[in-house]
């Protein structure tokens, strides 16, 4: 199926994005009304304390959640009421993800980790990058064939951004990529998401809790109560 993207429009843009819970006889707004656009190499961090809603607006943008209302659209298509298989393959084509635990299959290096997205995605490239030149990018290419157990924290989550970045996504979404690490791991982190984003024009949407996290990125929004609020 051919999906229709148009690079004149915005990588991403939300429109009224809502998602409410039903909670005993309440409704909460876990993500309330918000408008957002993201462009082409924006480096844009989300900030706000734990249950503000960040992880659910992450969610709703990489199409894993189904909004209460609003829209998200990613390069002008819109991706949150199509039918499953429709966004399963926006999301293998368009969006990278990065999560605070790697993700990273015990039993295989990191090579083959990366390779094995390879084979699901059915394209052992795309644009001359393929797996061990991508661990490359992330300063992983002496230790390809570690397995995580073999790798630190730091190493293993630059095993997960590589995998992301593999099929080349229009946007990488992070939700709290330096949250298991520790402050010099989390730096060397945010460096090289940093450089990603400055050498290759990753286009980057983070969320965190921590300022000296999202003082990596070139802008800063802040989230409360479901709101974007700053």
């Amino acid at each position: 199926m051919t999906i229709n993207f148009d690079e004149n429009f915005a990588i991403l843009e939300i429109r009224g994005l809502t998602k409410t819970y039903d909670i005993g006889f309440s409704k909460v707004a876990a993500v309330d009304h918000i408008n957002l656009v993201v462009k082409q190499g924006d480096f844009l961090s989300i900030m706000g304390p734990s249950g503000c809603g960040k992880s659910t607006l992450l969610y709703l943008i990489g199409g894993l959640l189904t909004p209460t209302s609003g829209e998200v659209f990613i390069q002008g298509k819109e991706i949150s009421r199509v039918k499953d298989s429709l966004r399963t393959k926006i999301r293998k084509e368009k969006i990278g993800f990065v999560f605070q635990r790697f993700n990273l299959l015990p039993t295989l290096s990191a090579l083959s980790n990366l390779e094995l997205v390879c084979q699901i995605h059915g394209n052992g490239h795309r644009d001359g990058i393929d797996a061990k030149k991508m661990l490359s990018v992330v300063g992983l290419e002496n230790k390809m064939n570690f397995k995580p157990n073999q790798l630190s924290m730091g190493e293993q989550q630059r095993v997960a951004i590589a995998r992301a970045l593999l099929m080349r996504p229009s946007i990488l979404l992070a939700d709290e990529p330096t949250g298991c690490l520790d402050s010099k791991n989390s730096d060397k982190i945010m460096i090289l998401m940093k450089d990603l984003n400055q050498n290759m024009g990753q286009t980057i949407l983070l969320i965190t809790h921590d300022p000296s996290v999202a003082s990596f990125s070139d802008k800063i929004l802040k989230m409360e109560d479901g709101k974007i609020i700053d």
